[in-house]
């Protein structure tokens, strides 16, 4: 009998077969029902069921090219704003990563110790970043990175929300005059979100020292500032009277405090807010607050200057519950869906994120020198499934490939003239596909063109190579010309030009 090593599953006991001789196997299968474990299809032998991990999933090739043609437009957009990319590990130290999340560290992913290093899976691109600054003493960087995140959460799939998924970051490093490259931040999320067509959208704004001043003039000490901002966080997912609730019951502050927190959090608008609130008699005394409302006075001044106040809203209870944050703070939420296939509006939450933190890089660097930083994420997973359930209702279908001619012949013996033909249009650029087999059939091979959206076949027969021609067919169309041999490549660009 086999020595069997469990896993942290049920197993059982199998009997020694011929390979136990060569080595030892150990089983970790998980019992199905009855305790029975699960038998292979088909035949004998044992097999673990086979899916992917909880908030993970399989792309197929219409969601690859459907999510890499979203990608490309939003990676336009930073290009267009003058960002370098860059990659870092996705492995941080453990130190690197905890204290930098508030109440959401209990999401990250940890691993177990690798040789004496305690290591855990990037929870967003944004410490990454920090901790490469301060690494290679860098003070002054517009960056972009895309790349895929882990969060222990619970997943929501059928809104977006998976503990593996993609953020695309925008972030500027530097000391610049105040509000600046903020209000670049928020023009970005603006164009990406327009030329995407993903519907009526808005941008809150508010700033981490507004907050913490609201809540000073509230009597709350300066060690709850934190807990307080993660309460106020929730206020778009529930209404004021739970998280009142919370933070009276589990949090232990006074109701007359809560009341006075919530006469505030409460309030959106513009400039007329802001104005409003450098007038109030409490917040005005407050020095952290003076300053955010004066640098959100100046923000909604440039922001006018770019044509985009339409979309922005000055939201006292955007909050965003991330300890790095020390400044103004967004968020891009869909308003609606626009889509008349779809009867019920597809709801995803915010699409789009991000805020000031100028003491993020001063926590890794030796010296503890600081370097100023703003920068918004894109929730692509998010606007993929919207994008992703509008396709499914309309019935359009995504090419999954570039092909751009399909070589084929329309009779027997003729593979070597295809390899020829094929092996030409690729020494030249052009994408180009055959079938693989010796003697297709004309028909299937046309079919294949259509069933793959390939805009043109390239046919050669005894005909054509008597007479030195191939044979182009526009499929949508199915019309043909004989073209010269030694003219196909530059009529194959000709047709495909834009």
């Amino acid at each position: 009998m086999l020595r069997l090593v469990p896993l942290g599953a049920a197993v059982r006991q199998l009997p020694a077969g011929p390979a136990s001789r060569a080595r030892a196997w150990a089983w970790a299968w998980p019992l199905g029902p009855g305790g029975v474990l699960p038998r292979r299809a088909g035949g004998s032998g044992w097999r673990p069921a086979l899916k992917t991990p909880k908030g993970t999933r399989d792309h197929p090739p219409a969601h690859t090219a459907l999510r890499d043609r979203l990608l490309a437009a939003v990676v336009a957009c930073f290009k267009r704003h003058g960002a370098a990319a860059i990659d870092t590990p996705v492995l941080e130290l453990r130190e690197t990563l905890m204290g930098k999340y508030g109440e959401e560290a209990k999401l990250i992913y940890e691993l177990q110790d690798q040789g004496g290093e305690l290591l855990a899976l990037r929870y967003d691109l944004t410490v990454p970043f920090a901790r490469y600054l301060a690494m290679n003493k860098i003070t002054n960087m517009k960056r972009y990175h895309i790349a895929k995140v882990y969060r222990r959460d619970n997943p929501a799939t059928t809104r977006g929300r998976y503990r593996e998924f993609y953020q695309c970051d925008f972030d500027i490093a530097g000391q610049f005059d105040p509000m600046i490259p903020d209000a670049e931040c928020l023009k970005i999320v603006h164009e990406i979100l327009s030329d995407l067509q993903l519907g009526d959208f808005l941008i809150k704004v508010n700033d981490r020292r507004i907050l913490n001043g609201i809540f000073a003039v509230c009597g709350i000490p300066e060690s709850k500032f934190i807990t307080m901002c993660c309460s106020v966080d929730k206020l778009d997912k529930v209404p004021w009277e739970e998280v009142r609730s919370e933070m009276v019951g589990e949090k232990g502050l006074s109701p007359e405090a809560a009341d006075h927190i919530g006469e505030y959090v409460q309030l959106h608008g513009g400039l007329e807010l802001i104005e409003q609130l450098l007038q109030d008699p409490k917040l005005s005394q407050n020095k952290l607050a003076k300053e955010g409302l004066g640098d959100m006075k100046l923000l909604f001044e440039y922001l006018t200057l770019f044509g985009i106040t339409g979309k922005i809203s000055f939201d006292l209870s955007l909050a965003r519950g991330l300890d790095y944050y020390t400044g103004v703070i967004f968020e891009a939420v869909l308003l609606q869906q626009e889509n008349d296939h779809v009867e019920e509006p597809v709801s995803v939450g915010s699409v789009a994120g991000g805020g000031r933190y100028d003491g993020l890089v001063g926590m890794f660097d030796p010296k503890g020198r600081k370097v100023p930083c703003v920068g918004i994420s894109i929730g692509i997973e998010r606007i993929f499934s919207i994008l992703e359930q509008r396709m499914k209702a309309s019935g359009e279908k995504v090419r999954t490939t570039e092909t751009q001619v399909l070589v084929a012949t329309p009779h027997k013996h003729l593979l070597a003239a295809r390899l020829k033909l094929i092996s030409e249009l690729w020494g030249a650029g052009i994408k180009a596909e055959m079938l693989y087999k010796k003697d297709p059939k004309l028909l299937k091979q046309l079919q294949y063109c259509e069933d793959m959206g390939i805009p043109l076949a390239a046919i050669v027969g005894d005909q054509e190579l008597t007479d030195g021609v191939v044979k182009l067919r526009d499929v949508a169309t199915r019309k043909e010309v004989d073209i010269p041999r030694e003219k196909l490549v530059d009529e194959i660009r000709r047709r495909l030009e834009p």
